[in-house]
């Protein structure tokens, strides 16, 4: 909005002064400063924003590195800027850091950095690297545990062999080694999914792709739930109060995943009507046109009209 107040400042001028009445709300320099001002302090801000509140990718490790960027770029005092514009860095960063300063937070940060194979330790402080390795240790083991509980005993485990070395030191020298391994391995390019990476890679690291799928699930932001709200404050309307529970889950689950994953294409022409495809997970296709829509469900071969 305020850049679009600067963009049309001339047009704006003109039309208040055309009026007597509204002569005196024509922006003085002093209004466009402060204007430059605040818009110079917030635009940086704004993409950012956009990004983290996405759902469709690992979003909860970027925040680490995009802190550690306001720090020491983007919101940082810079002589060339104005005071005010200083001043509102200054503010805002005081606000952000405030908020993440809590030390719950801070360490589930460091995880979801520490495992992401594009940062791993690159943003954790120096003082900080050794409690995030002991506890990254710490779940490896909880993790085997879990395992070996949830896990059949087979027939080839009566053939094996017993080692001189208790299984614990066995466990935690497996442990070490995998983890060591994961840091000495070369760190992708921030533009990959780290996901794909650590589906590629589970093989050599199996504990540690597990706690990979634990933390960087979460969402960065609160955007993806509040759009959670908003899907079934569409579904559930005063014309459709009586919707039952299940029906209210089941439809807004599918609404997301619909438009999460739908791929837009054009398949064809039909009586000089364009025909629109859209494809979603469960192999169905709803195809429009501007006269009708029909549902084809690929898997039972049902045309629903």
């Amino acid at each position: 909005m305020i850049e679009r107040v600067l963009e049309q400042q001339k047009a704006l001028s003109q039309i208040l002064l055309a009026d007597r009445k509204t002569r005196h709300l024509v922006p003085q320099w002093q209004d466009t400063d402060v204007l430059e001002s605040v818009s110079k302090a917030l635009k940086p801000l704004q993409e950012f924003t956009d990004i983290l509140s996405g759902e469709d990718y690992v979003s909860v490790s970027y925040l680490k590195p995009v802190l550690h960027l306001f720090n020491t770029k983007i919101l940082a005092v810079n002589d060339e800027d104005s005071d005010l514009t200083n001043t509102i860095k200054s503010k805002i960063l005081e606000y952000i850091n405030k908020n993440y300063d809590d030390e719950d937070t801070q360490e589930l940060l460091d995880m979801a950095s520490f495992l992401d194979p594009r940062f791993k330790t690159n943003y954790i402080a120096v003082d900080k690297l050794p409690n995030i390795k002991a506890k990254v240790m710490s779940d490896m083991k909880e993790v085997s545990q879990e395992q070996k509980t949830t896990t059949k005993k087979s027939l080839g485990s009566f053939f094996k062999t017993v080692s001189a070395m208790p299984t614990s030191l066995q466990l935690e020298e497996a442990i070490a080694s995998e983890m060591n391994s994961y840091l000495l391995t070369p760190s992708i390019d921030s533009e990959e999914d780290p996901l794909q990476w650590w589906k590629l890679h589970q093989i050599n690291f199996p504990r540690l792709s597990k706690l990979a799928k634990k933390y960087l699930c979460f969402p960065a932001t609160s955007s993806p739930s509040e759009r959670v709200f908003s899907t079934g404050g569409n579904v559930v309307t005063c014309q459709r109060s009586c919707l039952k529970p299940e029906m209210v889950d089941m439809m807004v689950s599918f609404g997301n995943m619909f438009q999460i994953h739908t791929e837009y294409f054009k398949i064809g022409e039909k009586n000089q009507e364009i025909v629109i495809g859209f494809f979603c997970p469960y192999r169905t296709a709803l195809v429009c046109t501007s006269t009708h829509c029909e549902i084809f469900f690929a898997e039972v071969g049902v045309i629903a009209k």
